[in-house]
């Protein structure tokens, strides 16, 4: 993997203000193409994706946000988390730059929100593409996340240290070395005299996630769920059990792949996507 391969080399760094939030994303590909828009999980940012956009931006209009609280669009204030939010931007987003349909494709957090989105908004969404993602966090991975909420960023004194420190969540990954240096050199900015990493700790504080079991039934879109074959995150059964509470669903499992998948094995992962967007 080279920088120059990355799909934030050629995209735009674009901004818009939506519900009082200023949200960032990277905008590459065709105008007027169908819409490609990717969703980073927790704690990551847009550039998640960076190693599986190039291949799309030929045919698409491809878009990675960083959504509220994340990479470099704002920290609401007071904190608001909740999927009806993250929801409120999606439909924001979409209205603002005129995209009467979108291909929704989300990994962990991202997926959720997307699961969410197409059922309360099936009219929208043109395919849906869920990456190792659950429709609800058990209460007891939800209080834990609220705890390590409460721990503020922490401060390091340059940014080669932060890049250091940097560590998936949940660890596990074969990705390549360089690319996740990038995804550590993209979340982290200068402050407060030190580098820290671009996330709102209330995003993991103050999230209320909604239960999309509940949900599932009302998803019209065209869907694509994707597991990593090692992920703790997504079991096999779970998938399965989506696969059939969703209409018309197809299911891959990507071997070799941890929770991070779309870093793990990009390639992959852009193979099934390639092919699910051939079918629909």
């Amino acid at each position: 993997m080279t920088s120059a391969s990355l799909g934030c080399t050629t995209a735009r760094r674009r901004v818009i203000e939506a519900n009082g939030v200023r949200l960032h994303f990277l905008d590459a590909g065709i105008a007027g193409a169908p819409v490609l828009l990717f969703l980073h999980g927790g704690a990551a940012h847009a550039h998640w994706f960076d190693a599986v956009t190039p291949r799309f931006t030929d045919r698409y209009h491809v878009v990675s946000l960083d959504q509220r609280g994340h990479g470099q669009s704002e920290w609401p204030r007071p904190p608001a988390y909740a999927t009806t939010d993250f929801a409120a931007d999606l439909l924001a987003l979409l209205d603002i730059e005129g995209w009467r349909r979108v291909v929704l494709i989300g990994h962990s957090m991202g997926g959720h929100n997307a699961l969410s989105f197409s059922a309360w908004h099936p009219e929208r969404v043109q395919a849906l593409v869920v990456v190792d993602s659950r429709p609800a966090i058990p209460d007891d991975r939800l209080t834990l996340m609220h705890q390590r909420g409460e721990r503020p960023l922490r401060l390091h004194p340059t940014v080669s240290d932060a890049v250091a420190a940097f560590r998936l969540l949940p660890r596990e990954t074969v990705a390549d070395r360089a690319l996740l240096a990038h995804m550590a050199e993209e979340g982290v900015v200068q402050r407060d005299g030190g580098w820290v990493y671009r996330f709102d700790p209330a995003s993991n504080r103050d999230r209320q996630p909604v239960d999309a079991w509940t949900l599932l039934h009302r998803i019209t879109a065209p869907t694509l769920i994707v597991r990593g074959e090692l992920s703790p995150v997504l079991p096999r059964p779970m998938a399965e059990r989506m696969r059939q509470a969703i209409p018309n669903t197809s299911l891959v499992e990507i071997p070799g792949a941890y929770h991070h998948l779309v870093l793990d094995t990009p390639a992959a992962f852009g193979d099934a996507l390639d092919a699910f967007l051939t079918r629909v």
